[in-house]
């Protein structure tokens, strides 16, 4: 009955034996460097990043966590917390808008005073006929344009004005006040409303047309006013 046991216990110490590859053997070990890099490659097959999110994806992620802290940060930095930034928020954009609305779309200004007329001379009459076309169709910027064009051509040809290339709408106006001075004031402002449409990116309307046409028509029936010494040379 000993013997049996014995046997039986033998036999199962020899397939322990035999299952660790032998007692007497070392164990299996692996160095650091090695083992990290088969990890890697083993990590790096496909079938690990099927489901991960793409690059664009996370880039989105990463900004949006980085609007979420931004506005955490300051809604605690904010008297009321969030609701005070909102207000806040709401303020500024109505302040943008008000601004926006008010100056219009920012310009860059030009390097140099705008020329008055093209390299192509016409008549008064000319300018007040394309003027007119364009206000039929309801073009208000090249209506305007046109108009204050017809408006310096005529003094010109009544010699108010004497005919010089390069004027700009500035310089005819600041020169018709002279022998105009009742009207120096309109002459003006049909000079920066011509600017402003023509180099500041504004947009005209009727109603500024219709001051330069009554400007226009109003000069047609004014006499100048000469000058003692404009006299003198008339004489």
């Amino acid at each position: 009955m000993t013997g049996a046991v014995l046997h039986g216990s033998g036999a199962a110490s020899a397939r322990l034996v035999l299952a660790r590859g032998g007692e007497d053997e070392p164990p299996v070990t692996i160095p650091r460097a090695p083992a990290r890099e088969a990890a890697e490659r083993e990590l790096s097959r496909p079938a690990y990043h099927e489901n991960d999110p793409s690059l664009l994806q996370r880039a989105l992620n990463r900004f949006w966590e980085w609007v979420d802290d931004l506005f955490t940060a300051a809604s605690g930095a904010t008297p009321g917390g969030g609701l005070g930034l909102l207000v806040i928020v709401i303020a500024v954009l109505a302040l943008v808008a008000a601004l926006w609305w008010r100056l219009g779309t920012p310009h860059r200004a030009p390097a140099s005073a705008p020329v008055l007329f093209d390299d192509r001379p016409r008549t008064a009459a000319e300018h007040r006929a394309s003027a007119e076309a364009h206000a039929a169709q309801g073009h208000w910027n090249q209506a305007v344009q046109e108009r204050m064009r017809a408006i310096v051509r005529s003094l010109e040809e009544r010699a108010l004005l004497d005919p010089r290339p390069g004027r700009t709408a500035d310089e005819a106006a600041a020169e018709a006040s002279r022998t105009l001075p009742t009207h120096a004031t309109e002459l003006r402002a049909a000079a920066q409303s011509f600017d402003a449409i023509t180099y500041g990116a504004r947009t005209a309307t009727e109603p500024t047309y219709t001051r330069l046409t009554t400007l226009d028509n109003e000069l047609t029936r004014t006499k100048p006013t000469l000058s003692s010494a404009t006299q003198g040379a008339s004489r």
